[in-house]
């Protein structure tokens, strides 16, 4: 099987668990649980729940335990893009190919269903606690990761800086700081839980969470690239939009080829990071090369 096959498959099974945790359209406020559905499963490459999952897999993880956190993440992932989306934020009308939230629900409706999708996160993740009681410690330290990287020492703290600093030039720190959060923190939680939720070490997650950090940081100047370098077609949303809103980025700090460098750069060390772990896995090589060697 293919790499393109196998995460194909992946992808898939992950949709399978997001539905199964979908809440019920029903009741006098069902319109937002329609548009939850809307924007959870509008598609997308489901990159942090895979992570998680192969992490977990990696040190040993079995069971259906981590379910309810794959679920929870892209829950997270999916309600920041709907609140990037809004007028206030960037401003965009199309997301994975299709109109955005906001532009289909209406823009109160869009902010509801991102706090909607938030929330509901964490009523997800907590349903691991009925799976398995004995281990509601291992439980406890993953939400522990869960909100603490999705907050403002987090995602959340990495986006206030993005907005406080558009309109202006930046430096190559705040820049840092900005992708380190933004972007690299939900893609640390996910490969942490997986870690964690399957009994690794303190030693071994910390590892993970270095693995992740270089990974997220790499994506996310891959993403820069792609802006300037790619289509709306290929990307299924607005290109050059970081120039419409006045964003500096690794581009316009650095240029494509050197930005292109430093992708390379991230990714060696993450490997080699990945194979200092000591557990082989082909198909997570794979992965991380691909995450940020994309073309969309």
């Amino acid at each position: 099987m293919s790499f393109k096959e196998e995460y194909q498959r992946k992808v898939e099974s992950t949709e399978e668990i997001l539905r199964k945790y979908l809440p019920a359209r029903e009741g006098y406020q069902k319109i937002i649980t329609e548009a939850m559905e809307y924007s959870l499963m509008a598609g997308g490459k489901r990159i942090r729940p895979v992570l998680m999952r192969e992490f977990y897999e990696l040190f040993g993880g079995e069971g259906r335990l981590i379910e309810p956190f794959m679920a929870a993440i892209e829950m997270i992932h999916t309600y920041s893009l709907v609140h990037d989306d809004l007028p206030a934020m960037d401003n965009d009308d199309y997301r994975r190919g299709r109109k955005t939230t906001h532009v289909v629900y209406g823009e109160d409706m869009g902010i509801l269903a991102g706090d909607a999708l938030l929330n509901y996160a964490f009523e997800t993740a907590c349903t691991a606690f009925d799976q398995e009681p004995a281990k509601s410690s291992v439980i406890g330290h993953a939400l522990q990761i869960l909100a603490r990287k999705a907050g403002i020492y987090g995602m959340i703290g990495g986006q206030v800086v993005d907005v406080k600093e558009s309109g202006h030039s930046i430096s190559a720190d705040i820049l840092d700081f900005i992708y380190r959060l933004k972007t690299g923190a939900l893609i640390e939680s996910s490969v942490m839980i997986g870690a964690v939720l399957a009994g690794a070490s303190e030693e071994e997650i910390s590892k993970a969470e270095s693995i992740a950090s270089k990974v997220g940081m790499a994506f996310q100047i891959q993403d820069d690239i792609l802006d300037v370098t790619s289509t709306t077609e290929m990307l299924g949303k607005p290109v050059h939009s970081d120039e419409k809103n006045e964003k500096t980025t690794y581009v316009t700090l650095k240029g494509v080829d050197e930005s292109g460098r430093e992708v390379e750069r991230l990714t060696s060390e993450a490997l080699e990071e990945l194979k200092e772990l000591g557990h082989e896995n082909r198909f997570l090589n794979e992965l991380l090369e691909w995450l940020v060697y994309r073309e969309k």
